[in-house]
């Protein structure tokens, strides 16, 4: 008997609550400030490679007014092993500079505001405003979109369709803890290049896992 939409989500997010009752950010960070640092410096890198430069980072440039009176050039060799190095000191900098300029220094508390800011898109917004001011987003990032898709969660074709359809389908307090489930699952198990389904325990509510041959 085919599987429903709403059999899926149940089944999937009621597994991650039983297993993963308090999913967590791996970036290391301890305000907002850094927060919304670190979640700039993770695009396309891992968070294991940020957490290797944020401490001189944070210990150097600890708030926006700090950051804000460096130069690109000053903040680059902090961050020089990350991806995109020249590009995110300048957006750091920017970005430091505006939440000086026009937000007393504080993270702002909206998508509107905080997408406004230099180098922050939707995604990192939404890990901001889920991490920082616990709001129900679920960011979508290479990993969620993947896993969603291929599990069967949404046929979204990018990863606002995908967001709009998780949104959809969870509960509000789940919204959140679920983008660290299916980040996770999709760093260390529903990877990109082969699935180890092997080692996967949502076979039983996987599309991609039901269609496949093997299965």
């Amino acid at each position: 008997m085919m599987m429903t939409i709403q059999e899926r989500y149940s089944g999937v997010l009621e597994h991650f609550a039983a297993t993963q009752p308090e999913p967590q950010s791996e970036l290391s960070f301890t305000n907002a400030f850094e927060t919304l640092v670190a979640v700039m410096l993770s695009a396309q890198c891992t968070d294991a490679r940020v957490n290797m430069v944020t401490p001189a980072l944070f210990a150097a440039y600890p708030t926006a007014q700090a950051m804000a009176a460096a130069t690109a050039a000053d903040v680059l060799p902090y961050i020089a092993s990350v991806s995109y190095p020249n590009s995110k000191a300048a957006h750091l900098v920017a970005m430091a500079r505006m939440l000086v300029d026009e937000y007393g220094g504080q993270v702002p508390d909206t998508m509107d505001a905080l997408t406004r800011l230099p180098g922050v898109g939707r995604k990192t917004a939404n890990v901001v405003l889920g991490i920082v001011y616990g709001q129900a987003t679920i960011p979508v990032d290479t990993h969620v979109y993947r896993v969603a898709r291929r599990i069967g969660l949404s046929r979204g074709t990018t990863p606002e369709a995908v967001e709009r359809d998780l949104t959809r389908h969870i509960p509000e307090d789940k919204r959140f803890p679920a983008h660290h489930w299916l980040l996770l699952h999709g760093r260390y198990i529903c990877q990109a290049r082969k699935p180890h389904c092997d080692r996967c325990s949502l076979t039983t509510w996987c599309r991609h896992y039901g269609s496949s041959p093997t299965s």
